[in-house]
């Protein structure tokens, strides 16, 4: 059976029905800001879906990098997968402890890994719990070891370089998923050694306006109303970028949602361009 609304999303009443189904892997992605002052690991461990698996976006990621975070080498994700017990043909869905936060992030790395087949719960935990669906404290017993075959899409990610050369030809649109406090300069950055401001061009999408009050995902409609209002064409190509390449993960699900699922992500986001050593410019405003 597939999902009600999107290969991208699934609902709560949804994965309640499948959640014993053999194929199914369900992940908690959760993950927050350094100021945040909160151990996702930790909160995993006291209360999570049954059955649920923990993916450590800080852990699976190129460690080697001074960026948080960063896209792992196909090596070491394709190791994690096996020791996870994640292989080939299996259906995953990802959700996140703030409802829709981190787990979007999660969905993107397995489709640049060439996964598709990998869902966000929409409304993630709080809305499973909201509706009186069961948690557990019990550790998930360890899966069998299973083959994960890498099969890197390059497109759906974009590094310093391809920034810009996009800013320079205007071969693409920029989307940035932070607060406009932030992108305008005014609010300071949660972390240190970082300038203020956006990338020059780009248009401040705040992830926040694609959320209802509840953490849902809006309608495609209303999805796409949202971009266009922010001055990004959706059906155009569209680079995402936020704070770290967490939170731009959601206007790339939003933009999948609407019918543009192959937009660039920037890995680096403003961590990598706002370096006060980037010698990259930065507006204000």
């Amino acid at each position: 059976m597939a999902p009600a609304r999107s290969s991208h999303l699934v609902e709560t009443d949804w994965l309640a029905d499948h959640l014993d189904a053999p194929d199914l892997v369900v992940l908690d992605g959760s993950w927050h800001l350094p100021t945040a002052g909160r151990n996702a690991r930790a909160e995993y461990e006291e209360e999570h879906i049954p059955g649920a698996l923990f993916f450590d976006i800080d852990e699976i990621s190129d460690e080697s990098s001074s960026l948080p975070h960063m896209l792992p080498s196909t090596v070491k994700f394709a190791s994690r997968m096996k020791r996870m017990g994640i292989g080939d043909g299996m259906r995953i869905v990802v959700y996140d402890s703030v409802g829709m936060f981190s787990a979007a992030r999660v969905w993107w790395t397995f489709r640049v890994m060439g996964h598709e087949d990998v869902a966000v719960l929409n409304g993630g935990l709080p809305k499973w719990k909201a509706e009186g669906r069961p948690v557990t404290s019990e550790p998930t017993p360890p899966r069998s070891q299973r083959h994960f075959t890498p099969r890197l899409n390059a497109s759906l990610v974009r590094d310093l370089q391809d920034v810009k050369r996009i800013i320079e030809s205007g071969s693409a649109q920029i989307a940035d998923a932070r607060s406009p406090g932030r992108f305008a300069g005014a609010e300071p950055e949660p972390r240190p050694g970082l300038r203020s401001g956006h990338i020059p061009g780009s248009r401040n999408v705040p992830y926040s306006r694609l959320l209802n009050p509840d953490g849902t995902l809006k309608s495609p409609d209303e999805l796409h109303r949202v971009f266009t209002e922010a001055g990004i064409e959706p059906m155009k190509p569209v680079v995402t970028t936020c704070g770290s390449g967490v939170t731009a993960a959601i206007l790339s699900l939003g933009l999948a949602l609407i019918g543009q699922p192959d937009s660039g992500l920037y890995d680096g986001s403003w961590t990598e361009w706002g370096r006060e050593d980037a010698g990259t410019p930065v507006e204000q405003g």
